[in-house]
């Protein structure tokens, strides 16, 4: 192993690479119905190369969690804030419930196994993975008046307690919330995160990447001028004002001729019609025959998202908008979606427009121009991200981690992931209301995140798996059996209170919620890998920030109950 030992040394990057291919490889493979998930399988191959000897600069663990931590929040900053009220009740007491169950169960173990004060704070900074119990407990043994190299001894135990068990309180966090919690609910993380993404999408049915309706409710069709000859194209067209039907091309004679309201049709033109699909079977008898192609009559049709800037819209309703809207205007153009702050709106006549709502349009390349002058500004679909914009967001989380608030000797702090956390739901917020600026590709979001947490419970495990090892040598099972159970058991108490009494109903969102109660960033990685979308982050953003405090003030009651 001396050669890879060398390898290493010389460029670790290899270990950390080396770790995350072989542990996604891992994590794919199937043991029965359990599945160990890739950022896992990182964990457990970084543990396992770092028992060659890996150094790894600390810098860049907290470089690649700021990314990903970062990305989460941009994602969810719309939804986030929306989410907020009287409605979060249940994520703020999920939290204090597995804070104090994490405390009885710290205290009632050291009691049990003899363990003293370092050890008992160590086992909980490890098996919570909340480093922040580190300080504060050490602050606190330095206040119990007792000798210098008692303090010494004891401050050095909560090291050793954390490096035993820090990688499974990473590890055993992934269990509870990616199996175990599913298989209580009888239902996947994916099932119901879809279903809570249709709900909140006003029942709109969403649609994953590369997914398209069997039956699209606008289609194109072209026909032969029978029945329809005599008639004008204004006539047919207004024969259907609600379900909306248009004629984009005419040929005549072998000729394309310009389409206008007042022409009419004659017998065996060619005619192309684009409209919705309830109007399209009503039309068509009554047209002529349909035919399967012809030449000359292609026409590419555009999906574009507006953002509604036009003040004479704000606070009108989308019926009232319609009827004030000339033909002209509305020629050509189909309305499939409205959109405020990431949520759907309901396409009805009551509903309320405002400035800033995302208008989504379907037409030809000239119509969509023409509304896009009238409407607002178009925005247009990009894979290049706004990294003034990014690395803003990104400086400004940090600062805020940086700040601390005092609870007399106790120091409280957001830390780094907090800050960063809360700078990424702002920054995302603030993008969805002013789309002109701070654009990031859904693709560039998510290698952000796979990318960012995997690195980091990779770097994790590089340079904690040795140590970890080795004190388990030194110190017996002991040390981590009990960080085992004080990983499982405060989790599985706090999922039976949110799943019985809180009455959490939907596994996705319970899921985000008792990751983020326990801070355990590792398992919301999974969560999201599992759910396949955002719906999680909402209430794991309310809990991890609760969890970075209540979990952070355990130190110093700890120190004093053992």
């Amino acid at each position: 192993m001396e050669w890879l030992h060398e390898l290493f040394k010389k460029s670790p990057e290899i270990a950390l690479f080396l770790s995350l291919a072989v542990g996604y490889y891992i994590g794919k493979i199937k043991f029965g119905s359990f599945q160990l998930g890739g950022v896992a399988g990182s964990l457990l191959v970084a543990v396992l190369v770092s028992q060659v000897g890996v150094a790894i600069d600390p810098g860049v663990k907290s470089v690649l969690f700021a990314l990903f931590i970062y990305a989460v929040g941009y994602e969810s900053g719309p939804q986030f804030f929306n989410s907020l009220g009287r409605q979060s009740v249940r994520e703020i007491i999920l939290a204090v419930v597995l804070a104090v169950t994490a405390l009885l169960t710290v205290v009632i173990m050291a009691k049990v196994f003899g363990l003293d004060k370092g050890l008992a704070a160590g086992v909980a900074a490890g098996g919570l993975t909340q480093s922040a119990i580190i300080g504060t407990a050490g602050d606190a043994i330095t206040k119990l008046g007792l000798a210098a190299d008692e303090v010494a001894r004891l401050q050095g135990n909560v090291a050793v307690g954390y490096a035993v068990t820090y990688v499974f309180g990473s590890f055993g966090a992934i269990i509870v919330c990616v199996n175990i919690l599913p298989k209580l609910m009888g239902r996947t993380i994916r099932e119901d995160a879809i279903k809570a993404e249709t709900a909140l999408q006003a029942g709109v049915q969403v649609l994953g990447p590369g997914q398209t309706p069997a039956a699209p409710d606008l289609i194109g069709r072209i026909y032969d001028v029978g029945p329809g000859a005599g008639r004008s194209v204004a006539e047919i067209e207004s024969a259907h004002p609600n379900t909306a039907i248009t004629i984009e091309r005419v040929k005549r004679n072998g000729q394309i001729i310009d389409v206008s309201p007042d022409l009419v049709l004659a017998a065996d033109d060619i005619v192309l019609l684009v409209g919705r699909r309830e109007a399209m079977l009503s039309v068509s008898s009554q047209l002529g025959k349909e035919l399967l192609a012809v030449e000359g009559m292609e026409l590419v049709m555009q999906r574009r998202d507006m953002v509604l800037t036009n003040k004479a819209y704000h606070n009108k309703t989308v019926g009232e908008i319609r009827s004030a809207t000339a033909p002209g205007v509305r020629h050509g153009i189909f309305v499939v979606q409205l959109s405020r702050m990431g949520k759907i709106l309901p396409m009805q006549s009551e509903t309320v427009v405002q400035t800033g709502d995302v208008v989504t349009i379907y037409g030809a390349e000239q119509d969509v121009k023409r509304v896009a002058a009238e409407v607002g500004y178009m925005i247009v679909p990009s894979a290049k991200t706004d990294f003034v914009y990014m690395g803003a967001g990104l400086v400004v989380g940090l600062l805020v981690g940086l700040l601390v608030a005092r609870i007399g000797s106790i120091p409280l702090t957001l830390g780094s992931g907090g800050g960063v956390l809360l700078s990424g739901l702002v920054f995302g917020w603030f993008r969805a209301k002013r789309q002109t600026f701070g654009y990031m590709p859904s693709g560039a979001v998510q290698i952000l995140k796979d990318l960012g947490l995997a690195g980091f419970v990779a770097v994790v495990g590089l340079t904690s798996g040795l140590q970890a090892v080795q004190t388990v040598r030194e110190h017996g099972l002991t040390l981590f059996g009990v960080g085992v159970v004080v990983t499982i058991l405060p989790m599985i108490l706090t999922m039976l209170i949110g799943r019985y009494i809180l009455r959490y109903d939907n596994v996705a969102i319970f899921a985000g919620a008792l990751s983020g109660s326990r801070s355990a960033n590792p398992a919301f990685g999974e969560v999201l890998n599992a759910a396949q979308n955002s719906i999680p982050t909402v209430p794991f953003a309310i809990t991890y920030a609760l969890a970075n405090v209540f979990l952070t003030l355990l130190g110093p009651l700890i120190v004093a109950f053992v």
